[in-house]
């Protein structure tokens, strides 16, 4: 195996140890058909993946992004007034290798409704579409979001449209959220409390409806009073209408699931230097290898630098105490031309021997007045002042870098197998094409923005 590159930061100091993520050969792979961002919220997941569709629709591929984000910021950024279920194409994207970026965001109920459209005969399909169990199960029912996610992306798989797929996954709690996502919705709508639901409408009369009601006080436990008074006459109807299609739900869930798994799938898990951020980013790699998801690297995002990581924050602090001692900046007006003289410092009312009868140094006499002694030294005062205040907020920098560093140092000890790719932070939010073609440019860097620890 090659050496590691002798990669160094700024100041020329090296590094810390850690495998680098080289964004771009995955992007341009042919075999890499979808790319998963996962992570927690807040951290720029939709940011990133927008930024990485982008940056592969310019290197020749015809590319999906699929949103979850209900911030919208992903058609804002990519000129689009507004993205819906339908994937649209992105203008202004470099179309000179070939490529295409289009984009969409997920409508949940919308794919849950295209599903049953799919897969029921039209009278069949209105019946379970205006049913109110069915739009309560549609809208809300705890797991659709990230189940529907990963229907539409194996719609999108299968269309076989689009040379690369990149998701953005819901914004949820934890990683078993959309890991799981599939497996728990296809159980439920194929498992036991369906088939108990569906005994009724086999069995048929009072036998039935008693069958029914055991059913229902099951299922209680599990949606509550969703529809109040017409709950069970509502469920009856669902369950009868969708009788024939809940075996497809468990069989598409599977597909979905192996499809995650497969090699053209690859996971970025993407974090923010923060320790919570990296504590759930570790929550992510250990689950991705328990389930044999194909894990490329870690997309360490908003991560600070400073162009005068020389200068450290004890010897920034240290020079900003010179320059606020009272001694030389803190006098009152008046006072700063005295500060260098041994004998007049800190007298209120010293002497001039060229005044007459010991006046006060600086007061009116019959002789024209010397230029006030104070008036070159305000500016140096401020100069000071400010250069004190510059010299603190250096310091404030470079303990946020060192508090980072440590944060990412412990996750890279505890999976120095993971590729990592670091993104610096911006001053502001990416509200077009050109800020995303900048965030894509900054996760192809193969250069970690933090020092080894003691460098």
């Amino acid at each position: 195996m090659s050496p590691e590159p002798d990669r160094r930061g700024e100041g020329g100091r090296r590094l810390a140890a850690a495998r680098a993520l080289d964004v771009d050969p995955l992007l341009e792979d042919p075999r890499t058909r979808i790319v998963v961002c996962c992570g927690s919220g807040g951290v720029g997941k939709t940011t990133t993946a927008a930024a990485l569709g982008l940056r592969a629709a310019e290197r020749g591929r015809k590319v999906v992004v699929l949103t979850i984000d209900p911030a919208r910021r992903l058609a804002q950024s990519m000129g689009i007034d507004s993205l819906d279920n339908t994937p649209r194409r992105v203008k202004g994207v470099d179309d000179s290798a070939g490529g295409e970026l289009h984009a969409m965001m997920l409508d949940m109920k919308r794919t849950f409704d295209e599903i049953v459209e799919a897969h029921a005969d039209p009278e069949r399909a209105a019946a379970i579409l205006g049913n109110p169990f069915y739009q309560s199960l549609s809208a809300g029912f705890a797991g659709t979001q990230e189940y529907m996610a990963m229907e539409k992306l194996g719609q999108l798989r299968a269309r076989d449209e689009w040379d690369l797929i990149v998701v953005d996954t819901p914004p949820s709690r934890s990683a078993l959220d959309f890991l799981d996502a599939p497996k728990r919705l296809g159980s439920f709508l194929d498992g036991k409390l369906i088939r108990v639901l569906l005994a009724p409408a086999k069995v048929g009369g009072r036998a039935g409806m008693k069958f029914l009601n055991v059913g229902m006080s099951m299922m209680t436990g599990v949606l509550g009073k969703v529809l109040g008074g017409q709950f069970l006459k509502d469920v009856q109807t669902f369950v009868a209408a969708m009788d024939s299609m809940f075996g497809g739900f468990r069989t598409r869930a599977d597909a979905t699931y192996k499809l995650l798994q497969a090699p053209g799938t690859a996971f970025l898990v993407v974090a923010a230097p923060e320790r919570d951020a990296l504590r759930e980013a570790a929550y992510f790699v250990e689950r991705l290898a328990a389930e044999d998801m194909p894990l490329a690297g870690l997309v360490l995002n908003r991560v600070h630098g400073s162009g005068a990581d020389g200068l450290s924050a004890e010897r920034a602090l240290d020079a900003a105490e010179n320059l606020e001692d009272p001694r030389i900046v803190d006098q009152d007006d008046g006072k700063a031309g005295l500060r260098n003289s041994p004998d007049t410092y800190g007298s209120s009312a010293a002497t001039d021997p060229q005044s007459p009868a010991g006046a006060p140094a600086g007061s009116q006499t019959d002789a024209p007045a010397d230029p006030s002694p104070e008036a070159p030294d305000a500016p140096e005062r401020s100069v000071d002042r400010i250069t004190a205040g510059l010299l603190r907020l250096h310091a404030e920098r470079m303990h946020l870098l060192a508090r980072e560093q440590r944060t990412r140092d412990r996750f890279t000890a505890r999976h120095p197998e993971v590729a990592v790719t670091e993104v610096a932070a911006l001053p502001g939010d990416v509200h077009d094409l050109a800020g995303l073609r900048d965030i894509g440019d900054r996760l192809a860097t193969v250069r970690p923005e933090l020092p080894e620890p003691g460098a």
